[in-house]
């Protein structure tokens, strides 16, 4: 943890007794609970929270192994390990600019960020404490710990301010500095002309603005809507499936019980369904947000596309056909050398203090790109052939 904190210091981020920059102070004003306001005491608290392993039920796990500093804040693996060499279901999001999501986690299950940042301390994959009291017992004896929840809550260590703090400190992990920024507000040589391309096709035939819309107002490119994409419905009997988790949920649908359902089932598949329970959430994850996607591969919910020529490729052919597939989701017609160009765009969007590593990301992408490119298919792309063609009419649906 030494060289996370390291580098987390030379990050040069608000200590909280300003807005973090290229936010707003109207914005943090709105953004910021009214009761969890923002203070130099409950940042400096979150941030030693972020890193203890002590809250952990085995001494192993903090929020910072799988939202890691030197990995764009998120693990870099398909899915999290837990305590105890446990693998969850879901892919960690990073923590990069989460105060601007809506709500948190990749169905939304969690309201707020004081919300989520309790949640995987008793999430028995995470880090396994039976309960929120065992995790404060946890680090109460500390002398460091005593007086600083003092100074932060005017409080003892408990549950509910070790949820408060982290989410203050993460209301500072705030990166929107990058060379897309330079080249909107007026530096038309900040990006190169792939990407200027790239950006014009995100805008257009690409269709990408439809949900991950770039502006002042929404600087991380998320609607902040959850849409079935079709990742999910490769391997899963989506209705079996669903049948099975409002059984479940009708004995137990508490905040508790939905974490654990995502990522210890099966169940994890059904997206914002376990949350909402209504069929058109079946299948449904949130839209991520573009801000820095450069350090937070792998892509999707489960970490299935190792590159975002892969991503790209799996919205170029219309996604996975399934009942529940997005409207919006359809088939581009995108050319190689369009993939590339929208794929340097994506590249502009990391911040300028992680552009070394971005950089790395993005020679190691396009090396493995070159050879290996398991989403594309040129003949949904298009049109060659049609989503579900191969269900509904055999051979005699493909094109000779």
């Amino acid at each position: 943890m030494a060289a996370q904190e390291k580098r987390l210091d030379a990050l040069g981020l608000s200590d909280g007794a300003h807005p973090p920059a290229r936010i707003d102070p109207t914005v943090w004003q709105s953004i910021v609970p009214a009761d969890n306001t923002v203070t130099p005491e409950r940042v400096a608290l979150g941030r030693k929270l972020y890193f203890d392993a002590r809250l952990s039920a085995d001494g192993t796990v903090s929020c910072a192994t799988c939202h890691d500093v030197s990995r764009g804040f998120t693990d870099q693996r398909p899915v999290s390990e837990g305590i105890r060499d446990q693998l969850g279901r879901r892919n960690a999001p990073t923590t990069m600019n989460a105060l601007l999501m809506q709500t948190m986690f990749l169905d939304g299950r969690a309201p707020t960020l004081e919300a989520q940042a309790k949640l995987p301390i008793v999430n028995p994959i995470e880090m396994g404490q039976p309960d929120g009291v065992a995790a404060a017992n946890a680090i109460a004896g500390d002398a460091d710990y005593q007086k600083m929840f003092q100074a932060a809550y005017g409080r003892d260590p408990n549950y509910e301010d070790i949820g408060n703090a982290i989410a203050a400190f993460e209301r500072t992990l705030v990166f929107l500095d990058a060379p897309f920024d330079a080249y909107v507000a007026g530096n038309a040589t900040a990006i190169s002309p792939a990407a200027q391309a790239g950006f014009a096709l995100f805008n257009g035939k690409a269709r990408c603005v439809t949900c991950h819309a770039l502006n002042p107002s929404n600087p991380i490119g998320s609607d902040n809507r959850f849409h079935n994409i079709g990742v999910a419905a490769r391997h899963r009997d989506f209705e079996k499936l669903a049948a099975q988790a409002l059984v479940t949920l009708e004995q137990n649908g508490g905040a508790d019980a939905v974490d654990q359902l995502a990522l210890t089932t099966d169940l994890s598949e059904l997206g914002r369904f376990l949350v909402s329970k209504q069929r058109s959430d079946i299948g449904a994850f949130k839209t991520p947000q573009l801000r820095n996607v450069a350090l937070t591969a792998p892509y999707m919910h489960d970490g299935s596309m190792q590159t975002l020529w892969d991503v790209m490729d799996h919205y170029n052919k219309g996604g996975e056909a399934n009942t529940y597939l997005d409207g919006g989701i359809e088939p581009l017609a995108l050319s190689e050398t369009e993939i590339d160009q929208l794929v340097a765009f994506m590249f502009t969007l990391t911040d300028r203090r992680f552009q070394a590593e971005g950089q790395a990301a993005f020679a190691a992408q396009q090396k493995r790109a070159r050879t290996t490119r398991p989403f594309r298919d040129n003949a949904l792309a298009q049109r060659k052939v049609l989503p579900f063609a191969d269900r509904v009419m055999g051979d005699a649906g493909k094109e000779n």
